[in-house]
């Protein structure tokens, strides 16, 4: 079940707007594998700490994030990106507003 339309040229940034005080999600692709989902932070918004059972890499398409990952801070710009591995906590903080594709690897 994919949210875009296949064999479609699309730019990752434009495809996922900013929202005042709020983060949006918005999956491109997911399969039983993995999925590949764009999502947008306003500043100060985030994830609370939590865990995943699979590994993630996060590309920044815009702005700048705080990524703990097992506790130790990454500061992330733009272009930047990160893996977070499966079992390890991890929590998202916008310094900046900031867009991004994570990608998470089921199998």
């Amino acid at each position: 079940m994919a949210t875009f339309e296949p064999a479609k040229i699309f730019t990752m940034e434009d495809s996922i707007e900013y929202s005042s005080g709020g983060v949006i999600s918005k999956q491109v692709i997911k399969k039983q594998s993995g999925n590949v989902t764009l999502f947008s932070f306003d500043k100060d918004q985030g994830l609370t700490e939590h865990t995943s059972p699979y590994d993630a890499m996060v590309y920044l398409l815009d702005g700048e994030a705080e990524i703990r990952i097992d506790g130790n801070p990454h500061h992330l710009k733009k272009g930047e990106c990160i893996i977070m591995p499966a079992g390890f906590s991890h929590a998202l903080y916008a310094i900046e507003p900031f867009k991004m594709v994570l990608t998470m690897i089921k199998q």
